[in-house]
Parts: structure tokens; sequence; C-alpha cells
């Protein structure tokens, strides 16, 4: 879906845009993108998932944070419009989330990247989370990224090789395997139970 306005915005106009609405939005091409809500499920594996991460830096003495939902990334599209993604989860160092709260939390391109991030998949955003992102993430060259897709009941770890994403995917009770988090052990089953 996207929101009718009269004209494309720059990055700037869109982290200053306000419609006084309270909706999310992400920008595409200087386009504004309503974000969905998704389910509770949605948000059921996001907390889960976010908590998992957080708790297995702090495990590891990693100096990491993973946000939610809260973390905007300047997407390099090779348009001369504006591009903004903000994924489910980003996981950074707390360094680059410091640098954030002086600011907007907008990663900027040239900005060291995000770590990792994580596209929870809702009907409305399948396309978007498997191809479009897919690529701008790989480019931007966030080291790896999550595709939790709750209706195939599929986690796809994309993990970047010298600048492309080679994708692996993880069902049932397989251990999901991650290069951010080498020992982590989380199933798939029990990231699609939200931890429940």
């Amino acid at each position: 879906m996207t929101l009718a306005t009269d004209r494309r915005l720059t990055l700037d106009e869109f982290i200053a845009y306000d419609d006084g609405s309270h909706n999310r939005y992400e920008l595409v091409d200087g386009v504004l993108k309503p974000m969905s809500l998704g389910t509770g499920k949605h948000g059921s594996v996001i907390r889960f998932l976010a908590s998992k991460f957080d708790r297995e830096a702090e495990r590891l003495g990693l100096d990491i944070l993973a946000i939610q939902g809260n973390v905007g990334i300047q997407s390099p599209r090779g348009t001369r419009w504006d591009t903004c993604r903000i994924p489910d989860i980003t996981v950074l160092t707390a360094e680059l989330w410091d640098e954030l709260q002086e600011s907007e939390a907008i990663i900027r391109a040239g900005k060291g990247p995000a770590l990792l991030v994580v596209e929870v998949v809702s009907p409305s955003t399948a396309q978007t989370d498997y191809r479009a992102k897919h690529s701008e993430y790989s480019v931007l060259d966030i080291p790896e990224y999550w595709i939790v897709d709750l209706e195939q009941g599929v986690v796809t770890v994309c993990t970047l090789v010298e600048g492309r994403y080679e994708d692996v995917e993880f069902r049932g009770e397989g251990a999901i395997v991650s290069s951010t988090f080498p020992e982590l052990g989380l199933t798939v089953a029990e990231v699609l139970a939200g931890g429940r």
C-alpha cells in the first residue's frame, strides 16, 4: 500500500514528517509506505528474538543491543530518491546506538552497518522482505539478515559472503546457525512459538 502524497520526500523530510495519525512508515524511493501492525504472534516473535539476542550478547560479554522496530536504515536503492527501511529488529553495537541517541535513530549511508537485521514476514511484506530488502541489506554490508516466515514455518538466515547473501533455510526442530550468535542454540520451532 502506498500513501498518496503530493510529492516525494527526502530522508530529512521523512524524519520530520508527522501527519498526526501516529501511523508508521518506511520511505521507499521518496514515497511513504505505511507499515502494518502485524499480528500478535508477529509481535511475540519479535519480542522473543530481541530478548534472546540481548541475553546471548550479555552472556558472551558483547557490547551489542537488539533494538525492536526503532532504528531506520538508509538504503541505497540506486534512484535519486531516498529510501529508509525500519527492520523489525536491528542488532548493533552499543557505541552506534549511543551515537543514534544524539539525533534521529537512522543509520545513514556510510555509517557503520548494523550487525544483524530481522524481518518477520507478514502477507503484505513478503515480496519486499524476500527480494528488495534482501538486496538492499547486502549492499549495505549488513553481515546477517534473518527472514522469519510464520506462514511458511521457516527462518531463512542470509549470511554476507563476498558482498552477496548466501541463504540457508531452517525448519522445525532444526537449530538455527548464526554467525553473529554462534552459540545461540535456538530452534525454528521456538522462534515460531514466540517463546511460548
